[in-house]
C-alpha cells in the first residue's frame, strides 16, 4: 500500500539537476506522485521563514514537509520520496544504511556546496 500523505518538496528550481530529477520522480512516481506538491525555494522565501527554514540554507539540502509540519532534510528526505515509488524503494533503503548514509550525506552536501558555489550562488 502506498503512503497517500501530501508532501511539500523545498528544493532548488534554478538548479537543472533538480529539475531534471523532479521530472523523472514524477513520471516514476505516476499517481503517487500527485500528492507530491514541489515549491521552488526561491519563490517560497517567506514560508520557509515561517517554518524556521533559512531560505538560503534550504539552497544547500532538498525539505521535504508533511501534512503535519514535521520538515525532513537531506539523505532522510530523499528516502521518503523514494519510499513512495516502488522502483525507487529498494535504493531508499539502500541509501539509509548506517555508514552509507553519512557517506552519501558528506558526498551530496560537497556537491551542492560546489555546484552553489559555481553558480555564485553558495549562501554566505
Amino acid at each position: 500500500m502506498s503512503d497517500t500523505r501530501t508532501l511539500r518538496v523545498y528544493y532548488d528550481g534554478a538548479c537543472p539537476v533538480c529539475r531534471r530529477d523532479r521530472a523523472r520522480y514524477e513520471r516514476w512516481a505516476g499517481e503517487a506522485g500527485e500528492a507530491v506538491h514541489w515549491c521552488d525555494v526561491t519563490e517560497h522565501r517567506e514560508t520557509l521563514r515561517a517554518k524556521g527554514v533559512d531560505p538560503q540554507a534550504a539552497l544547500l539540502s532538498l525539505h521535504v514537509e508533511e501534512d503535519d509540519g514535521r520538515l525532513v532534510e537531506g539523505i532522510d528526505a530523499y528516502i521518503m520520496l523514494m519510499r513512495r515509488v516502488p522502483r525507487l524503494k529498494p535504493l531508499g533503503w539502500l541509501i539509509g544504511l548506517p555508514g552509507l548514509k553519512e557517506v552519501l550525506r558528506w558526498w551530496y552536501d560537497r556537491w551542492v556546496r560546489r555546484r552553489l558555489e559555481r553558480e555564485g550562488r553558495l549562501p554566505r
